[in-house]
């Protein structure tokens, strides 16, 4: 981190500030008493209050108990991003951020000096704690941005003061609060607002739902997908690894991915455009390819006996999302008979039936063998899901796992996916290490 002085922190972020003896600047900032390292800034989030001597006996410079936590944390990245000469990307959309952002990340790291948000932190938290890794030699930052509602995102960009923003994807996300698909997409489109003149939009090709934001003459915008600047021409997968064609701003290129997913060769265009954008060599994209390593619970693959697989994409969920793993499913799993264990999508307001239904068409189109619904809204996946040979429904992820017991076999392959609150990973994990039934 581009060190800050303790005189200064205390203009920044007003609160109760407590100095280790002889500490005048710190290197580092953390909201983890456990993670803490020598000269470190301790913010105390929440009830990090009760830890502040935690992380002080562990070597932290100061600790700071702030009069508004999110407000100091803003400000401490604002000012280490002001002080930087990085380019910062910023990463949203209804789906794929933070496999975007991971897949950009492995691209850039072998031509620049670059800083990753780690796992999804994709918030008022998250995102200045990205911003406080930057160092001197940072060239590169890549943020990930979320948002439940309008004015969230342009917040972050006040923080950030990204360069450049892709947005993934426009969907049905957060419907209980937004409403509809087009205050989503007002909501996403907070990112090309917050871009300065000569910035980079990310977008995909023909979304129409973010065209009325694409009408700034000094920013350039970059399209993805077929017709885009960037578009797939062959997708081959061969276990978790797949070999892709594009065509990438006029040039012809071909890349091996450490990935098997179709949808995240979808991602892998929209990384594409803003690593072009990063001014970093098109002709060495394939040094990062290989070395793409996703998030946990994003896709990720446990094998199974008898040469099944067990695909842990439970991190979270919506209709888009939930179509991508399906095909994905189908795709992966060939002729092996192939198991969903599908858990409810939260924040869809009232249309959050209908959705469920959908999904459950997608899983019987999908070439579904078994679908096992998790969660009171996941009823609705089995009413659509018809044609769908065995289907089980239960109200919680406790009786879902008992359901999955009953009609596990050796050699299926295996989809987990659900909202976060559901706590799916819990059915993921048995399923890596219980047997199935003979």
């Amino acid at each position: 981190m581009i060190p800050l002085d303790l005189a200064e922190i205390e203009n920044l972020a007003p609160g109760r500030l407590e100095r280790s003896r002889g500490a005048e600047r710190v290197t580092g900032v953390s909201i983890d008493s456990r993670r803490i390292e020598p000269g470190d800034l301790f913010v105390a989030v929440g009830g990090g209050v009760d830890f502040v001597k935690d992380a002080l006996e562990a070597g932290a410079a100061a600790a700071l108990v702030p009069e508004d936590a999110f407000g100091a944390l803003g400000a401490l990245g604002r000012t280490v991003r002001e002080r930087s000469n990085a380019k910062v990307v910023a990463v949203t959309g209804s789906t794929a951020k933070t496999s975007t952002k991971d897949i950009l990340g492995a691209l850039c790291e072998p031509h620049a000096r670059t800083v990753v948000a780690e796992g999804s932190q994709n918030n008022e938290i998250g995102v200045p704690l990205t911003l406080c890794r930057l160092d001197e030699t940072t060239e590169v930052a890549i943020v990930e941005m979320g948002m439940r509602g309008l004015g969230q995102i342009a917040e972050l960009c006040e923080i950030a003061q990204p360069d450049i923003g892709i947005i993934t994807s426009v969907g049905p996300v957060h419907l209980e609060l937004l409403g509809t698909v087009e205050r989503v997409a007002q909501a996403k489109a907070e990112l090309i607002g917050g871009l300065p003149p000569g910035g980079t939009a990310v977008v995909p090709a023909g979304e129409t739902y973010l065209e009325p934001y694409l009408n700034r003459d000094d920013i350039e915008i970059a399209r993805f997908g077929d017709g885009g600047d960037v578009s797939l021409s062959y997708f081959a997968a061969r276990d978790a690894s797949a070999r892709i064609r594009v065509e990438a701003f006029g040039r012809p290129l071909t890349l091996e991915f450490s990935f098997g997913s179709r949808y995240n060769a979808t991602n892998a265009l929209a990384a594409i455009a803003a690593y072009h954008a990063l001014g970093l060599p098109l002709g060495k994209l394939q040094k990062g390819a290989r070395h793409v390593q996703l998030s946990r619970l994003r896709g990720e693959e446990v094998p199974l006996p008898d040469g099944a697989v067990l695909i842990n994409d439970c991190y979270n969920a919506n209709p888009l999302s939930m179509a991508a793993a399906l095909e994905h499913l189908q795709q992966r799993a060939g002729a092996a008979r192939k198991v969903a264990v599908l858990g409810d999508m939260a924040e869809l307001g009232p249309g959050a039936p209908a959705y469920h239904r959908d999904v459950g068409a997608g899983a019987a189109r999908a070439g579904v063998d078994v679908l096992v619904a998790v969660g009171p809204l996941a009823r609705n996946y089995v009413q659509g899901a018809r044609g769908v040979p065995v289907t089980r429904w239960a109200p919680t992820v406790e009786q879902g796992l008992a359901a999955l017991r009953t009609v596990l076999r050796p050699g299926d392959f295996v989809l987990v996916k659900g909202s976060r609150a559901m706590g799916l990973e819990v059915i993921g994990e048995a399923v890596a290490v219980v047997p199935a039934e003979a």
